[in-house]
């Protein structure tokens, strides 16, 4: 079996990380370099760096503090937000990072998956899905079904997209992308758990690994975003405020029998 990963995720805004609940009430955690080098040798197997608010205001991936990172960190790393065009992903990734992670542009521009893929493999290449539940009467299917379903969001999750999520995640693969990292807008920051109806159903459509993320509390949490399919586990507030936690969580996943890299 392969090996399940335990990735923190660094959301960042104005070259700071921060965390909230839903995508709002964002508070400060603290310096992105300092904590990454924390992680990684805390024993995190991955991190993943979002600039949140890139696509909302409309400025560059900041390469600066890429550059830094990379310089810092041993283990492999994931930068997205505000990237829409080739030329953004070849900058972050020769400033260092491993994988670039597209979600809105992936959406609106035309062929960007496709060009990415092209360009620097399926490897390197990252969609960022953000869901949100809808019940019946909540909002229509695009295929007019009744039913719930689950909604693209973009924008931070301020933007509904009218698109089905599954249905998407069908059609980023297709096109080139090589991980699916997938967020639940009603889940995140909840620390409930993740959202395991929606985590399965992707896991279900897709051949490649998806990275749950949203809702994470406890290593059964993790455990049981494991059992539905998920090949990788997104952390961020019970790690941001415990950043030992790390090699806890997945000593205590092994122990349940989940293969961990310790």
């Amino acid at each position: 079996m392969v090996k399940k990963r335990l990735i923190p995720c660094l959301d960042v805004t104005g070259g700071r990380v921060v965390k909230g609940v839903n995508f709002v009430d964002l508070r400060d955690i603290g310096d992105p370099v300092e904590l990454a080098t924390r992680y990684s040798d805390l024993g995190a197997d991955e991190l993943v760096f979002l600039d949140i608010t890139a696509t909302v205001h409309g400025h560059d991936p900041l390469l600066r503090l890429i550059e830094h990172m990379s310089a810092e960190l041993e283990i492999p790393f994931t930068v997205g937000g505000g990237i829409s065009a080739t030329e953004h992903a070849r900058a972050i990734l020769r400033a260092g990072a491993d994988k670039v992670s597209v979600n809105r542009a992936a959406l609106d521009v035309p062929g960007l998956i496709e060009e990415l893929e092209y360009e620097f493999g399926a490897q390197a290449v990252v969609c960022a899905i953000d869901a949100k539940r809808r019940e019946p009467g909540e909002a229509t299917h695009p295929s007019g079904r009744p039913g719930r379903w689950f909604e693209v969001v973009t924008h931070g999750g301020r933007t509904p997209r009218g698109i089905d999520a599954v249905e998407w995640a069908q059609t980023a693969v297709r096109r080139g992308a090589g991980e699916i990292l997938l967020t639940s807008i009603d889940a995140d920051g909840t620390r409930a758990g993740y959202d395991l109806e929606l985590t399965g159903l992707i896991c279900d459509a897709v051949p490649v690994p998806v990275i749950a993320s949203g809702g994470a509390g406890t290593a059964a949490h993790i455990a049981d975003a494991f059992a539905v399919g998920a090949e990788a586990a997104l952390v961020a507030s019970i790690v941001h405020e415990a950043p030992e936690r790390i090699p806890v969580l997945k000593s205590e996943l092994k122990e349940a029998g989940w293969p961990m890299r310790i």
